[in-house]
């Protein structure tokens, strides 16, 4: 029995020590300064790697200098939502139905793991809050997960390599600044509804100015189809973003552009807004966000089953969903 015993153990230290291993070579194989952008292999536009926002996810834990995590648990075992930076804010807990908890992610072989959960013995917040858009829910059941960058920046290329996860919830890729929000893409991952499946191979990426009179409608938007089911596997997004306008890629290819000139005609022909309205609002500085998110007006999953009607046979029982992430990576030029 003591011979099995230290079997188990030495099999088990060797596994760490692989792991370990794998990781330490992952991380010495990665050379910031000679990456790139995936559209740009030879670095044609001159492109700085900014190291403050970037995240390889690399590292055994998050690195919580770089990122908030909304809704860490205190010292009680209940969620609290205070930004480290701002503690005076009111902090956003998520959609309703859904809450975010500190607790939904996990780091594993170089890749981070954002998860939704079914969850319904977590300490929910009692509060019943109007949204700007939509219906008001109560906090129930599932739990969500909210990371947010702590430093800015302001123009550049921003890229991730991901997967979003497969099943009724939002992989969300996002940003914040002053008054503004500016949405890289909030993919489904496997809509409920028979009628909606269009939303499992769709782009929806916005614009949104804040301020009155257009208060967070976006002042451009675009939903299109990509071609594939975005949850099936990972694909690298990319968005070149100057004060010129907006390129999106997909896998290393052109998708979509659009200049600040069109922006502003969207805006003017789309929301009542001035004449002179300037609509191409995305000139600050921005915050990075990841998130995932119910959205009540396609699903609400009403059980652990419904939630997971999409997962492998594999997962199909531990009421979980994992948006997952290679990395993040931002580069920006000296001459911004």
């Amino acid at each position: 029995m003591i011979k099995i015993t230290k079997y188990i153990l030495s099999f088990l230290l060797s596994l760490l020590m692989i792991k370990a291993y794998a990781q330490n070579i992952k991380n010495q194989s990665i050379n910031i300064g000679s990456l790139t952008p995936y559209s740009d292999p030879d670095n044609k536009g001159r492109w700085v790697y900014n190291t403050e926002v970037s995240d390889e996810f690399s590292d055994e834990t998050i690195d919580e200098n770089r990122w908030y995590i909304v809704g860490k648990f205190d010292e009680t075992g209940k969620p609290f939502y205070k930004h480290p930076d701002k503690p005076n804010k009111k902090i956003w807990k998520g959609r309703a139905p859904s809450q975010f908890s500190g607790r939904n992610y996990r780091l594993d072989d170089g890749k981070l793991y954002l998860q939704t959960k079914w969850e319904p013995d977590f300490a929910f917040s009692e509060e019943i809050r109007k949204p700007v858009f939509g219906d008001p829910y109560p906090y129930e059941n599932i739990t969500t997960v909210c990371f947010i960058g702590r430093k800015e920046f302001q123009y550049g290329y921003i890229e991730i390599r991901s997967k979003a996860a497969k099943g009724p919830v939002t992989s969300g890729f996002w940003s914040m600044g002053e008054r503004l929000e500016f949405d890289f893409f909030e993919t489904y991952g496997g809509t409920l509804d028979p009628k909606k499946k269009h939303l499992d191979k769709q782009l929806w990426w916005s614009i949104r100015d804040w301020n009155k009179p257009v208060n967070g409608k976006p002042v451009y938007t675009e939903k299109k189809d990509v071609g594939f089911t975005i949850a099936d596997d990972y694909h690298i997004w990319g968005i070149e973003w100057d004060k010129k306008g907006v390129k999106y890629y997909i896998d290393g290819k052109l998708f979509s552009e659009v200049s600040a000139k069109e922006v502003t005609k969207w805006a003017r022909e789309n929301r009542d807004v001035p004449k002179n309205y300037n609509g191409y609002v995305a000139t600050k500085p921005i915050h990075i966000w990841m998130d995932m998110e119910i959205f009540p007006w396609h699903d609400i999953p009403k059980s652990k089953e419904e939630l997971e009607t999409y997962s492998s046979e594999a997962n199909k029982h531990d009421g979980i969903l994992e948006f997952e992430i290679d990395y993040v990576r931002v580069w920006q030029k000296n001459n911004r």
